[in-house]
């Protein structure tokens, strides 16, 4: 996964590529990794770090999607824990079984809730992680010490997928690469290329040289979540808005405040929502929020009314109230929702399903879907390209496919399990370099991490390194600008760069972690 020598391959390269694919989250590494495994030419641009935006900030859940069976949404939620059961199959190093309990304050609630999940649990398959069970009041307090006793007749315990999601991310983009296609990340697209009024190709340029590059492709996918409308308007100016962003917030809290293994999901909070608490790497993260925004933004910033309402909500349920001094680290994500036509504007109403569309000129755009289905979004993608463009018929083989770094026994006690099979080549670094030395104790980060990420995982800037090669920025802000300064001076030796670049590294990290912070 080296930047400059897949930039070199594309300089060299003027043949047209099969597939030219517009953004590095989690559908456009799926839909490039989907093309390279059948063995088709792609090249991936993001025009920031890969999963910088919605796909790096989600709740963390490979999931069916509960509240879609309330809706009845069953062929939704069925083809999603099929994919749930493939990711964690093809990726166990990241995705786990996590086992959840519904707290039941009314008595209605277990039998409720047990037979709705039975139902999840069925439509699983041969794919279950488990199937979901009544517990009484001592075992859920068992699972979770810190719930508010009064009241609490027991519970419901299932379980649904767990996994860090930007190191999934980055672990796609290395299967990609060896599979044979190309990734890169700060590579804007700027203009689509067009011929006979068809799209044939993109200018793209290097945000980091600012080199202009023309590259052609016969056919174009745009997959850039909530900026899809961007890519829209160069194909077709007066396009209608295809998407609109919905704004989800979490926080983040130690430990202590959901101390066991067991997650915590709240099915109905005030505004109709769910909300969770989820353990993630030694931390709690709860959320989350659904607030429609009118513009998309690289660097959202969570509202007060959002964070109130996550810290209040946990507050009914927890026998100790987090406050905002309790508060790690708050993130906020967009969702990439398919926009109606007319009519209701509710979040939670608009479709979570995937919407294909082909444009007039040919350029294809996908919206809407979830990090679970990834998969089977890129599966789609390229069936309907192969058809449309009668490229040589070919067969998925995704779903058997493992992703870099599977390895099937994992200590999660151990800091770098998210390394996966990659771990002991880190601590072999670490050893051969002199870098076996933390850069936070509290959050088991070593200084091989920020070379290995430069070196190995195309980690280009400091906020590379700290939001998604590690999760510092997400599991303690504070601690994250204070490692800041050790992280630029490690990256500057390794790149070779200048004290000038080290320091606007540090400030532009800085500007960003300020949001993350609450004072």
């Amino acid at each position: 996964m080296n930047r400059t020598e897949m930039m070199n391959s594309i300089s060299k390269n003027g043949n047209e590529l099969d597939f030219i694919v517009i953004g590095g989250g989690a559908t456009g590494l799926g839909i490039a990794l989907e093309a390279s495994s059948r063995g088709y030419s792609v090249i991936l641009l993001e025009q920031d770090d890969f999963t910088k935006g919605t796909s790096s900030r989600s709740t963390k859940l490979v999931h069916g999607g509960v509240r879609y069976l309330a809706q009845g949404k069953i062929a939704l939620v069925k083809e999603a824990l099929r994919e749930r059961g493939f990711m964690k199959k093809n990726a166990p190093h990241l995705v786990k079984n996590q086992s959840f309990i519904i707290p039941a304050y009314k008595w209605w609630i277990k039998p409720y809730y047990t037979i709705g999940l039975t139902i999840y649990d069925l439509l699983s398959g041969r794919l279950s992680l488990g199937w979901s069970v009544p517990t009484s009041k001592q075992k859920t307090l068992e699972c979770i010490p810190t719930l508010k006793t009064k009241g609490l007749k027991g519970g419901v315990m299932y379980h649904d997928g767990q996994f860090d999601d930007a190191r999934f991310g980055i672990n796609l983009c290395q299967t990609i690469i060896e599979k044979g296609g190309i990734a890169l990340n700060y590579m804007k697209v700027s203009n689509l290329i067009k011929t006979n009024n068809k799209v044939t190709g993109v200018v793209t340029i290097d945000q980091e040289t600012k080199i202009e590059y023309q590259l052609k492709g016969k056919a174009i996918i745009n997959a850039t979540g909530v900026f899809i409308d961007d890519i829209i308007k160069m194909d077709t100016p007066n396009a209608p808005k295809m998407v609109r962003a919905s704004q989800g917030v979490h926080v983040v809290l130690d430990k202590e405040f959901v101390p066991n293994n067991c997650a915590i999901m709240i099915p109905k909070t005030s505004d109709g929502r769910v909300l969770f608490a989820v353990p993630w790497h030694n931390k709690v993260i709860v959320g989350t929020t659904d607030v429609l925004k009118e513009t998309a933004e690289l660097e959202p910033v969570a509202l007060e009314k959002e964070i109130n309402f996550i810290l209040e909500t946990a507050g009914r349920f927890l026998a100790k109230q987090p406050k905002r001094t309790d508060v790690k680290s708050v993130f906020a994500g967009l969702r990439p929702l398919a926009a109606p036509k007319e009519g209701s504007l509710k979040t939670k109403e608009i479709s979570r399903s995937h919407k294909i569309i082909i444009s007039t000129s040919g350029m294809l755009t996908i919206t809407g879907g979830k990090w679970t289905t990834y998969r089977k979004m890129a599966e789609d993608v390229i069936n309907k390209l192969i058809k449309k463009n009668n490229f040589k018929q070919t067969k998925s083989n995704t779903e058997d496919l493992k992703i870099h770094g599977y390895k099937e026994t994992i200590n999660y006690n151990n800091p770098l399990y998210v390394y996966g099979s990659d771990e002991d080549k880190v601590l072999k670094l670490a050893k051969s370099e002199n870098l076996e030395d933390y850069l936070s104790e509290s959050l088991k980060i070593i200084k091989a991490q920020v070379i290995w990420g430069a070196r190995y995982e195309m980690a280009r800037t400091v906020e590379d390194i700290l939001a998604r090669r590690t999760r510092a920025l997400f599991l303690d802000a504070k601690e994250s600008v204070r490692i800041a300064p050790e992280v630029a001076n490690l990256l500057a030796k390794e790149f070779g760069y200048t004290k000038e670049w080290e320091e606007n590294q540090i400030i532009k990290f800085n500007n960003i972690a300020k949001n993350y912070i609450l004072n």
